[in-house]
């Protein structure tokens, strides 16, 4: 895969988050994901599992707005989004993945762990990638590419380096949704 994917997947990231398609990210649509995410959990919006994950999802927004000149709270438009992405994330590699996303996955595989194992099984992951507008029926063979190991459970690691390769265009796996 190419540059063009990866940029091409970051524009749809872009559009994913912009909800009400004015041309800009704000926070809002940060807490908007974060919603949808908790919601599609049926989980307790005030329970610290939600919390984690609307305050990661924020902590985020926060981080790469500030990174972007536009202060934790100032919009970002697609081309200032695409790039503080470039220079914090993918130009600094695991470093940037780690530091910026892997808490908001971490936060979020809090959430979809429903069994306390500290991992997402399939059907935990099925939920999250519904939540995000990822087609059912895509889930199966999803799940499969990111678990590496073959245990049938997904770390954290697993994850954030799915959403990484997905995103630098190295794998070919459903995880922005509609």
């Amino acid at each position: 895969m190419t540059a063009a994917v990866k940029n091409d997947r970051l524009k749809k990231r872009f559009q994913k988050w912009d909800v009400n398609g004015n041309g800009k990210i704000e926070k809002s649509d940060f807490e908007a994901e974060a919603s949808r995410i908790i919601e599609a959990f049926g989980e307790d919006p005030t329970s610290p599992q939600a919390r984690a994950v609307r305050d990661s999802f924020a902590t985020m927004y926060e981080y790469l707005a500030t990174k972007a000149g536009t202060g934790p709270k100032g919009p970002l438009n697609e081309r200032q989004f695409t790039e503080v992405i470039e220079a914090q994330i993918f130009q600094e590699g695991d470093s940037g993945f780690d530091r910026v996303v892997r808490p908001t996955i971490a936060a979020i595989v809090g959430l979809c762990d429903t069994d306390g194992d500290g991992e997402v099984n399939q059907q935990e992951f099925g939920k999250w990638l519904a939540a995000i507008g990822v087609e059912s029926s895509a889930t199966a063979s999803a799940f499969r590419a990111i678990d590496v190991n073959g245990n049938g459970k997904l770390t954290v690691d697993e994850l954030v380096r799915a959403v990484r390769d997905y995103h630098m265009g190295k794998i070919d796996v459903p995880l922005l949704g509609k």
